[in-house]
């Protein structure tokens, strides 16, 4: 059977796949801290049809000869550029400006996302709008994080009789302070940061999370401002980093690429077709 039939499938198949990449990273333009994806091809194992030979005293040497069976996917890559800032102007909408991750648990499992629109739930947890709650740091009197991790709540525990909170807010260090009737502020807590030295090993799961794996490297757990970490800012939200003017020119790479091997599928055939009639 015809290589070319065979390098020809591949090829429909690898368009495809970023065909599907593309149409996900369009749908999401407008996802909260969702990062775009992009396709990487490479070449699969070519064929040798004639080895190389060193040159001689009275003969040069030979290049060798081989013929390609194909593309495959390299890679699908998570871009983690930073996205726009959209201002909302609620408290509790959170954007990371720079590099690291909020810290979410959901159920038993500490998950990661760049998303910050979360809200208080009836409990006073802060919570995403799936129900993750949002993981930080108790705070001693001066303000600094102390302790393991914790979820995120409005703590009023130690408060005078007859004193209620007020108001809050988050800082662009993370720290949760409230202010309160008896005219006191008070740090509250403070938000959890993580990083990893392979961000693009992470594994989505849904809900713009992700999980580590095995290749991102183990989680550095942190606050704004520690190692790489960047800033918080509050009443702001990560818009989506989907470049839609690159999304649909890689739209038509992609089609192109599909008709041009799905040609070549159709003059293979045409080339057995050939074939077969000679014995007629």
């Amino acid at each position: 059977m015809l290589r070319s039939l065979f390098a020809g499938i591949s090829g429909l198949r690898v368009n495809q796949t970023m065909l599907d990449v593309t149409g996900n990273n369009i749908a999401n333009a407008n996802t909260t801290g969702f990062k775009a994806s992009t396709t990487v091809f490479q070449d699969t194992l070519s064929q040798m049809l004639t080895g190389a030979s060193p040159g001689s005293d009275d003969r040069g040497g030979t290049n060798p000869i081989q013929v390609g069976l194909g593309v495959q996917v390299a890679s699908v890559s998570t871009n983690f550029l930073q996205g726009s800032t959209q201002t909302t102007g609620r408290s509790t909408d959170l954007m990371i400006q720079g590099d690291g991750f909020f810290v979410v648990r959901k159920g038993n499992e500490e998950l990661y996302t760049r998303a910050g629109a979360f809200t208080f739930d009836e409990s006073g947890t802060l919570v995403t709008p799936q129900g993750s709650r949002v993981r930080g740091y108790a705070v001693d009197a001066g303000g600094a994080p102390t302790g393991p991790l914790v979820d995120i709540t409005l703590d009023t525990a130690g408060l005078g009789p007859g004193v209620t909170l007020s108001s809050y807010n988050f800082g662009s260090d993370g720290v949760l302070r409230g202010v309160f009737s008896d005219g006191t502020q008070r740090a509250m807590a403070q938000l959890a940061m993580a990083d990893f030295n392979n961000p693009m090993g992470l594994e989505k799961v849904g809900e713009t999370a992700y999980r580590a794996s095995a290749n991102s490297g183990p989680v550095q757990l942190g606050v704004s401002g520690e190692g790489r970490n960047g800033t918080f800012v509050a009443g702001a939200l990560e818009m989506s980093n989907v470049d839609l003017a690159a999304e649909f020119t890689n739209l038509i790479l992609a089609q192109r690429g599909f008709q041009a091997n799905s040609r070549v599928i159709t003059t293979s055939d045409g080339v057995l077709e050939e074939l077969v009639n000679i014995k007629r």
